[in-house]
């Protein structure tokens, strides 16, 4: 259960910091505060667990039957992300407290904030592939949104935008591979996926699930060739940028990698694929990073270096480069969140970030000067630093597994140039920034930043000296518990000691150190007038332009696809996506037996036959008048609606017939108000124009595609009701709707219960268009001269009357007096609430009530107007459908309290006084939301028509009032 809380924290804030004021910047900084501080505390709380090879459970059954539990797992890997991803998060919050301006929206910014802790969080400690692939993806769309904070900035979209598009893809090709890896393995469950390596790394299609996780690991983590969209990253407030470069979003990819490297690594494929893309990405970043005039872009492209470097050691595939790249990740962790504080605090103080106006800082900010050359030289490797350690052991392994793959020179060489390349882009940063002459001409006169916005890179910078001069005391532990979660009982022996004696991995500090000091001697001069479009000694791949133009080649083939394949009208692609499925339905079809030998059939009713012709009448009248009168063809519609109603009485249906009454009912007035703004459809023999012959051949096609959709789903349907089937699906929950969903009325309990999980769908969806509705039309202004007037679709004395009324055309249509309809509220309302009791056992429940209320609403709109109904009866629908997902998904979870399954109902009996003894399944509460959720979305739509008739209403009346008095009116 501490795993569960530790995750829904985060998420829980997110939800109270976005319900702040917008003036409330401490509250929301305390808020996320003490959410990062609580999962911290929770975090170092459940070390002894985990320590020594312990791994934390919790678990609940999701869907058991595909093998989708919700896992939660909590191992020595997991526990350190914890507390890097709680710990930094906790100190960048204070951070931003000082940083973020309070014109600022801040609510917004720290529930993102809250969301991405969330979301990495959750994918730590997933216990679950596919659980683990949707926090993946769940970090990619909150880091989109914390890069793009800034919104009003072209390069904050772009940037956004780049980094959405990569890892998301990346994210993808991750699901896909672990769909390959479930299905090698038989599970998605992460700890039998660990102990199948050896089945992974033999089966034959190991390298498809290799190369589609490493193109999720590598897009996530900037590598080569996707290092590209990380710089653009830039745009986001440097606290996003402190904390998606430290502990977060870039450091998912290679925990990912270290997750998996029981399983995946020690393979020839591994090693060039992996550690390829590190040592390419190690050396790029590395000589880009020199040339950056902006602080954050050279700290980006550093970034990007030392997570190659990160890779490098996972792909060389020993156990000691593991170990190496576990410790590296907790130093670069520290030392770049540090920076990037101290790049803020510069940005924030002085008013600009390029280090060609910058000079001189350590004597107006010597504090902030300090932690900055501590952090830069634990960046650089510097000795008696963090940095410097685990540098070491990166030496040492280019050496051990250059030898031991035929790359004893190249490999060794190439890790000493990238050592030197950090070195000299260290210089750059601290040279260039704080020594030199006094500042002059900046936007703001620069000064120390406040002391609590110093205090986390305080922190960080402490924790760099304490690891570099005591790592057995300081880091130790936590980095055997770390390596052991992955390893088990096969950690090899390594040393943190300073000192291993003079020695090659030694010599090649040394030569890193030297070199990359001398190297940035002889460009000092040059490096400020040097730009990233023009380094010299080396090609930049420059894959902002390649991307760039994949995405307008994409852009540019969609809309060539569309302008060849597709339709502008509606009509033309139902056509389309019509005619296609008959097609395919009769090719599926052909050669079967659809029409078996004669079966016994009851006679045809006489009865039943006229309805049915009366149907058919309606149905085709719909057709023929909605060319000339659109009303009289809604009221056909009706008709045949009303006999389809008809047909499920007949037939033994009433949920369904109820369903369908109250469908038509309020389809129609939604229709009707639609129809209010149409413009009218002109005839060609109105406008003095011959129909063309290719007009008749069209109707003709069209009527041919009806008639054979019509006849072919008969055809289909009778032949599924004549097939003799001695045991049906139906026998399952007639058997089982009593005594496991606890109703005997079957339709709801399978709505409510059995398919509980598709109805959450179907809501769901249901109150995603009625949103989408009414942001459409209220941002649709109909033109004048597209509205049919007012006198072309009613009587003009009602229409003055409307106008009297309140200016709402809705108002003065009925014949029956207000007063009833407003007195009939409470008794259809009373009639709604006895269809919802009933439903679990009798015909009702949430869809009919939710309906059934819906019309007494909408009868209360067509007496009073919208205006009335939304200042009398203050419905605000957008609270209905929330509380309705709300009720219904909160139904669903209340189930994992009690350890079964989402959605599994239970039932109880009560006693209440004067009622006596009552059963309440526990679906009572998902079809309350539900009902909940139908009213919502009706009266959403319902508002938004409303509101569009209004303005299409004033429209016409301006639009005729400017017709010249005596002239034409429009026909």
């Amino acid at each position: 259960m501490s795993l569960l809380i530790l995750l829904a924290l985060p998420f829980a804030g997110s939800v109270l910091a976005a319900l702040l004021p917008a003036n409330a910047r401490n509250r929301e900084a305390w808020l996320a505060g003490l959410v990062a501080l609580a999962g911290t505390v929770q975090a170092a709380l459940l070390y002894p667990e985990v320590s020594y090879g312990g791994v934390v459970r919790y678990e609940f059954a999701w869907l058991p039957s595909l093998g989708l539990d919700f896992v939660l797992r909590m191992d020595g890997l997991a526990w350190i992300f914890t507390l890097m991803i709680s710990g930094i998060g906790l100190l960048v919050v204070l951070y931003a407290r000082y940083y973020m301006s309070p014109e600022d929206p801040v609510p917004r910014f720290f529930s993102f904030f809250l969301a991405f802790m969330g979301a990495m969080l959750g994918v730590v400690l997933s216990g679950n592939l596919i659980q683990l692939a949707l926090f993946w993806e769940l970090t990619s769309l909150v880091s989109f949104l914390l890069i793009g904070y800034w919104h009003h900035r072209p390069d904050a979209r772009r940037g956004a935008r780049m980094a959405l598009t990569v890892t998301a893809a990346g994210g993808l090709c991750l699901f896909a591979g672990i769909l390959v890896l479930g299905h090698i393995v038989g599970s998605y469950d992460l700890e039998a996926v660990l102990s199948s390596g050896e089945l992974i790394r033999s089966h034959p299609v190991y390298e498809v699930a290799l190369v589609l996780i490493a193109l999720g690991a590598l897009t996530k983590s900037a590598q080569f060739p996707f290092h590209f969209w990380l710089p653009h990253a830039m745009a986001a407030p440097t606290p996003v940028s402190a904390y998606l470069h430290s502990a977060t979003m870039v450091k998912a990819g290679v925990f990912l990698l270290a997750r998996l490297w029981p399983v995946l690594a020690g393979t020839e494929e591994w090693f060039w694929i992996i550690g390829g893309a590190g040592l390419c990405t190690l050396l790029l970043g590395a000589y880009t990073a020199i040339f950056q005039q902006d602080l954050k872009g050279l700290l980006a492209y550093s970034t990007i270096s030392h997570l190659g470097l990160i890779t490098l050691l996972l792909g060389l595939g020993s156990p000691l480069a593991l170990v190496a790249a576990v410790f590296h990740i907790m130093n670069h962790a520290t030392f770049k969140a540090s920076l990037f504080m101290a790049a803020g605090i510069i940005d924030h103080e002085c008013g600009t970030r390029d280090i060609r106006r910058l000079s001189g800082l350590a004597q107006v900010m010597p504090i902030t000067a300090t932690l900055a050359m501590v952090a830069g030289a634990a960046m650089a490797g510097v000795p008696l630093l963090n940095g410097f350690i685990s540098k070491e052991m990166f030496f040492t392994e280019a050496v051990v597994v250059g030898n031991a793959v035929g790359m004893s020179h190249a490999l060794p060489i190439a890790a000493t140039v990238a050592g030197a390349f950090s070195v000299a882009y260290s210089w750059r940063f601290l040279h260039d920034v704080f020594f030199g002459p006094p500042p002059h001409d900046l936007p703001r006169t620069p000064h120390e930043a406040p002391r609590w916005m110093r205090f986390p890179a305080e922190v960080l910078a402490f924790l760099c000296l304490a690891v570099g001069v005591a790592p057995g005391y300081t880091i130790a532990p936590f980095l055997a518990t770390a390596v052991r979660a992955i390893l088990g009982d096969a950690v090899p022996s390594y040393s943190l000691a300073i000192w291993h004696g003079f020695n090659l991995p030694l010599v090649m500090s040394f030569v890193a150190l030297v070199g990359g000091s001398a190297l940035y001697l002889i460009l000092q001069k040059t490096l400020r007038l040097s730009t990233v479009e023009r380094l010299p000694l080396f090609y930049k791949f420059n894959g902002k332009r390649a991307f760039e133009r994949v995405m307008s080649f994409a852009i540019g083939l969609a809309d060539r696809l569309t302008n060849s394949l597709g339709a502008r009208g509606l009509q033309s692609q139902l056509l389309g996506i019509v005619a296609f499925a008959i097609l395919v339905a009769a090719v599926t079809l052909y050669g079967q037996p659809l029409l078996l030998p004669a079966v016994q059939t009851s006679p045809i009713d006489p009865t039943f036959a006229i309805l049915w012709l009366i149907g058919i009448a309606c149905a085709i009248g719909t057709a023929y008048q909605a060319k000339y009168h659109r009303l009289a063809s809604l009221i056909m519609m009706g008709g045949a609606g009303l006999v389809t109603c008809i047909t499920f009485v007949w037939f033994s249906a009433p949920d369904l017939a109820l369903t369908q009454l109250l469908v038509e009912v309020v389809t129609t007035i939604l229709l009707l108000l639609g129809l209010r703004w149409l413009p009218r459809r002109k005839e060609p023999r109105e406008l003095g124009i011959r129909v063309p012959a290719m007009a008749w051949v069209h109707r003709v096609r069209d009527l041919a595609i009806a008639v054979a959709g019509g006849a072919g789903m008969a055809l289909l349907a009778y032949a599924v009701l004549t097939r003799p089937y001695p045991d049906t699906i139906s026998n399952y929950f007639l058997e089982r709707a009593l005594t496991e969903g606890g109703g005997t009325n079957v339709v709801n309990v399978l709505l409510v219960d059995f398919r509980g999980f598709d109805t959450l769908g179907e809501i769901s969806v249901l109150g995603i268009v009625a949103l989408t509705v009414y942001a459409l039309l209220r941002r649709f202004r109909p033109a004048p001269e597209s509205i049919a007037l007012p006198h072309q679709q009613i009587d003009q004395g009602k229409t003055d009357a409307a106008a009297r009324a309140g200016d709402d055309p809705a108002v003065g249509y009925l014949l029956m007096p207000s007063v009833l309809i407003r007195l009939a509220l409470p008794i259809i309302a009373l009639f709604a609430v006895f269809l919802f009791m009933r439903g679990h056992n009798l015909p009702g429940g949430g869809f009919v009530a939710g309906l059934t209320l819906s019309v007494a609403f909408i009868l209360q709109y067509m007496v009073g107007g919208t205006a009335w109904v939304e200042s009398k009866m203050r419905l605000h629908p957008q609270r209905w459908i929330g509380l309705g997902l709300l009720f219904a998904v909160l139904t669903g979870m209340g189930a994992w309290l009690f350890g079964y399954p989402f959605l599994t109902s239970h039932g109880a009996h009560l006693h209440l006084p004067l009622v006596g003894e009552i059963h309440v399944p526990s679906a009572f509460l998902f079809d309350l939301g539900v009902f909940s959720l139908v009213v919502g979305a009706t009266m959403l739509i319902l508002t938004a028509l409303g509101h569009q008739s209004i303005r299409s209403h004033r429209a016409a009346q301006q639009a005729e009032a400017e017709l010249p008095r005596g002239g034409a009116r429009w026909k």
